[in-house]
């Protein structure tokens, strides 16, 4: 699903973010990248969803070379992708069935079928009751749900996740892990960054860590999930 081949993403400056990044994902795997603030979680994430370009390496997902996706070809690349952020990115000026609809009106499906794949999605996160309702009346937990229905809304093969937990309590953290893992029974690749390494245990999936833009850590919980 996922391949990066001694990928290195350098930024202005000189700064490395990723420094010789080489990393299989399969298809339908669930997997944390762990590491700690500047580790280069949140580059990895971002070169997968095309939002920034390795300055070398490969990374080819679901089959395309991302170095040879046009620029008008980027939005067409992205509806494979559903992106879950610590910040919700939410319109509060608008109801939550509009906040799960954009991607859909950006890929302009029409309106009876994208009202039924808004409820879909809301449903699948319990919120469908609250699909009038605009964000700031949600909690903390509401919003970031609302956040995932979004993600998931155009039906993505991949789902990747950045902080998706990291404003909150850690019940509400489980309740979000357990979401994502339905997808993943489903078929959805899940490819979350987090630093909640007692969550992640509890999870019993595999994980890297980056340190310094490099891989240090590979290994597989063999315990249960709760």
């Amino acid at each position: 699903m996922i391949q990066l081949d001694n990928v290195t993403k350098r930024f202005p400056g000189g700064q490395e973010a990723l420094s010789g990044l080489t990393l299989a994902i399969d298809k339908g795997e669930m997997l944390f990248v762990t590491g700690h603030s500047g580790a280069g979680k949140s580059t990895l994430l971002r070169l997968i969803a095309l939002i920034e370009r390795p300055t070398s390496g490969q990374v080819i997902v679901d089959g395309q070379n991302t170095r040879r996706v046009k620029r008008r070809r980027i939005p067409a690349y992205r509806r494979q992708i559903g992106m879950v952020f610590q910040d919700h990115k939410l319109l509060y000026d608008r109801p939550v069935s509009d906040n799960v609809a954009l991607p859909l009106v950006i890929a302009g499906v029409g309106h009876r079928e994208a009202g039924r794949r808004v409820r879909a999605a809301l449903d699948q996160v319990g919120l469908l009751h609250k699909e009038k309702q605009r964000p700031e009346t949600l909690s903390a937990g509401e919003q970031q749900r609302v956040g995932i229905a979004r993600a998931i809304v155009t039906r993505p093969k991949l789902l990747i996740a950045d902080e998706p937990t990291g404003n909150l309590d850690p019940d509400l953290s489980l309740e979000v892990m357990r979401i994502f893992r339905r997808f993943n029974e489903v078929g959805v690749t899940l490819l979350i960054a987090s630093h909640d390494i007692s969550l992640i245990d509890r999870m019993g999936c595999a994980r890297i860590a980056l340190d310094e833009g490099k891989l240090v850590e590979t290994e597989e919980e063999d315990v249960a999930w709760q």
